[in-house]
């Protein structure tokens, strides 16, 4: 006999998952206390259909540490034929008053940030999807040595509908 509880768990996480029937790849990674500009964060993604069109996401958690308007990055897919693509990316994660952009009722918040729009992976197989921080100071050539701020990094992939 199946206990009443267990039953209503089963049944919260049937809603759950079923609820997002885009998702086809939804994965974070915890970066810690700052995140290290040699830091990579690394995902592997395994393609069985290369004739549907997909949304590709990187998802980045950060906090009230965060000191910066801007997040630069550098995301390298290398694809099952070893053919590497590597995008240099910003977006804006602070509104113009310095508060943090992103879904969140805390100080923490989500940015779901658009890598790549209607892609298509040019063949089944594995994908390794590299993400690297490349933040800078304003009028400085080097890179920001830790980044404060940044808690998760994730890759969210969907199918277009």
């Amino acid at each position: 006999m199946i206990k009443k509880s267990s039953l209503i768990f089963v049944l919260l996480v049937i809603f759950c998952t079923s609820c997002d029937k885009r998702r086809l790849f939804d994965e974070y990674q915890k970066v810690g206390n700052t995140w290290h500009k040699d830091s990579i964060i690394s995902f592997v993604y395994e393609e069985k259909d290369s004739s549907l069109r997909k949304n590709l996401f990187v998802t980045i958690r950060n906090n009230n540490n965060y000191p910066f308007r801007n997040l630069f990055l550098i995301v390298e897919m290398e694809q099952p034929d070893k053919k590497i693509i590597i995008d240099t990316l910003e977006y804006e994660m602070a509104n113009p008053d310095g508060s943090l952009m992103g879904k969140g009722i805390t100080d923490t918040k989500e940015n779901k940030l658009f890598y790549k729009e209607n892609f298509t992976f040019p063949k089944v197989g594995k994908y390794f999807i590299n993400i690297q921080q490349a933040v800078r100071k304003s009028g400085k050539i080097e890179g920001v040595e830790t980044l404060d701020g940044v808690t998760d990094v994730g890759l969210r992939i969907e199918k277009v509908e």
